[in-house]
């Protein structure tokens, strides 16, 4: 496959998936089976997760994944954001849904929702980054809530989910570049309530981890366990529970930890909302080809 086919395939996946979970009532089920259930999915349709699927409840906006034997279950009044991602040879999509049960969120996951749809509708080739920001804030403000303002959308490559460039959810002063052909692009709008603190800080929770560096770490074992990680996932995110068919999680922890000390692996922190308020996430990915926007997560 040529690499829009291969977008094209994983932004079907993950399209499906997301589609599925908006559908799916949550509630009393843990968040190991929400993840686990999507990425055996993701694997049966013929992709690849692209990274550990997020499962961030109520004020965590992102990179919580479930942990091994997590018991975390979603609560009738929680607003769960759902993240998930998908390549094929390595080409990516990255798309979210928010889900919850409680009427009274109904319009904090509609005003996420409508920023994206509204972002999306002006990409085009040459758009600047910033006009979509200054869109994507005005669309959240006027429906009376508050975009999370140190997070982003991004530019995707090849087993590169952040490959460079940010696409702002709030109006933004200076330079910006224009979208580019032939080229991927996540827009994904946050959203909190208005007497939220609209930043994000990072949390004590880090679970899902990519490696930076393949300097040996001077331990044969941990040096063998550098090597397995990177065989089996190069630079895209994974989370521990994917390791376990291989080593005692013990062992892993021991070994994560030694990594991420000598900087060869990034743990991920989650990222709460400041004041601790609800937040939630729309996402999509598109592709410019051709002079046209593809939205290959639709």
């Amino acid at each position: 496959m040529d690499f829009l086919e291969c977008y094209l395939k994983a932004g079907k996946i993950a399209s499906e998936q997301r589609e599925k979970t908006r559908k799916k009532d949550h509630v009393g089920c843990t968040l190991l089976t929400i993840c686990e259930s999507i990425e055996r999915e993701i694997k049966e349709s013929g992709g690849t997760p692209a990274f550990p699927v997020n499962v961030s409840l109520n004020d965590i906006a992102a990179h919580y994944t479930a942990e091994p034997n997590d018991e975390t279950t979603v609560k009738e009044n929680d607003i769960l954001k759902v993240d998930i991602g998908v390549h094929v040879e390595g080409y990516i999509a990255d798309t979210a849904v928010t889900v919850s049960y409680d009427p009274h969120q109904e319009a904090l996951i509609k005003s996420a929702e409508n920023a994206l749809n509204e972002a999306v509708r002006i990409a085009r080739v040459n758009t600047k980054a910033s006009e979509i920001g200054n869109l994507i804030e005005n669309t959240i403000s006027k429906m009376g809530f508050k975009p999370i303002q140190n997070l982003s959308g991004h530019s995707l490559a090849q087993y590169t989910i952040h490959a460079g460039k940010s696409i702002p959810n709030i109006r933004t002063i200076g330079p910006s570049f224009g979208l580019s052909s032939n080229q991927a692009y996540a827009i994904e709008p946050f959203v909190t309530v208005n007497d939220g603190q609209g930043v994000v800080y990072e949390g004590n929770t880090r679970n899902i981890f990519a490696i930076m560096s393949r300097k040996p770490a001077k331990d044969e074992n941990v040096d063998k366990f550098l090597t397995y990680l990177w065989n089996k996932f190069r630079t895209l995110p994974f989370a521990l529970r994917w390791i376990l068919d291989r080593y005692e999680e013990i062992e892993a922890r021991r070994m994560l930890d030694i990594l991420v000390k000598k900087r060869n692996v990034h743990a991920y922190p989650i990222l709460i909302e400041g004041n601790n308020k609800f937040v939630a996430q729309a996402e999509h990915t598109i592709m410019l080809i051709n002079g046209s926007t593809r939205v290959i997560t639709f």
